[in-house]
């Protein structure tokens, strides 16, 4: 009888024990990214490792791996490495992540979002919440939206202001078959590279130009490998995850779950104020370098937009005709 009541006691108090205090939080989590400290990118994962430590009083540590090193510079392996717990957490790409979540080449389609308030209904509406969503089922844990920004095209050949100009121009692009529809749906050829690759690309003329925020063209010195054109074309915008193996995050207590999310959309929302305030004064150290570089007109802007519709009648149904309605009425109907 004793022996029973030790034996009833003892499962008693083991359910009483929560399965996140069975689990011993490791002395340090992996954070992957693409860029960084020099660039927004970089600075977002900075900011969300610092307010953690403070948050958690140096409970959670998190170390931050740039450059794509945890998965030898391949940014497009960084999702699986996430789902598979080999990455602990990341601030990604929507692009680096689409091809294994079909819903985050939502924001790859071209001319979808003319401004930033377009990106930000997309992404704080109902069509945010259905790419988390596409996200979390398959692996990864979602927390925050960051910012890279919108994707401007450069080249080392001539002025860009209309979809012929284009024509046979190798443009450098990330590994996405979406980014090879549009370009080539615009005459040109597009060359798919990592970043780590593309620089020294450019610098051989092996590729003639390539497309990236203006922050990214601006820190990474791109004018000095020879693109001296810039169109600002706002094509494409792309937003970052804040995100979390979802094996490493129900290691996690609810506490310590909620402290990472709210340090994450706080990282996120400091990350896309900073970036924004920055582009009129990056543009202008872009120009004093003698950069030309070429705003389109709207009569101009509406020929690229007509010259890629092929991408969304391709693109719509993978990615979902339902999001993308979403996603169109979200802009539509934007503040």
């Amino acid at each position: 009888m004793f022996k029973r009541q030790t034996l009833m006691a003892a499962l008693a108090t083991c359910l009483l024990i929560s399965p996140f205090a069975q689990a011993e939080y490791k002395k340090e989590y992996t954070v992957s990214t693409v860029l960084p400290s020099a660039f927004p990118w970089g600075q977002a994962a900075d900011k969300w490792v610092e307010l953690v430590k403070e948050r958690s009083e140096g409970r959670i540590n998190m170390k931050i791996y740039s450059n794509s090193q945890l998965v030898s510079g391949d940014q497009t392996k960084e999702f699986s490495a996430m789902r598979s717990g080999l990455i602990d957490m990341a601030v990604g790409s929507t692009i680096n992540w689409s091809p294994q979540v079909p819903e985050l080449n939502l924001f790859s389609l071209p001319f979808l979002m003319p401004d930033h308030a377009a990106i930000d209904a997309i992404t704080g509406g109902e069509a945010g919440k259905a790419v988390f969503k596409g996200i979390e089922k398959r692996g990864v844990t979602p927390l925050a939206w960051g910012e890279n920004g919108f994707r401007q095209l450069s080249n080392s050949k001539q002025k860009i202001d209309k979809p012929e100009d284009l024509k046979g121009l190798k443009i450098r692009v990330v590994g996405s078959p979406l980014f090879q529809d549009t370009f080539t749906a615009l005459g040109a050829n597009p060359t798919q590279m990592s970043w780590a690759d593309a620089k020294p690309a450019l610098t051989t003329g092996a590729v003639d130009g390539q497309e990236n925020p203006i922050s990214v063209f601006d820190v990474a010195r791109i004018d000095q490998v020879g693109q001296a054109h810039l169109t600002r074309w706002g094509y494409m915008a792309d937003p970052l995850v804040f995100g979390v193996s979802t094996r490493v995050w129900r290691q996690f207590s609810p506490e310590d779950q909620k402290l990472l999310k709210q340090a994450a959309i706080d990282a996120g929302k400091w990350e896309k104020e900073k970036s924004r305030s920055e582009l009129e004064s990056t543009l202008a150290r872009i120009k004093e370098r003698g950069i030309t570089v070429t705003d389109l007109t709207p009569e101009q802007h509406a020929a690229f937009v007509k010259a890629t519709e092929s991408v969304y009648e391709k693109w719509t149904p993978r990615i979902g005709a339902a999001l993308v309605k979403q996603a169109q009425e979200a802009v539509a109907n934007r503040n």
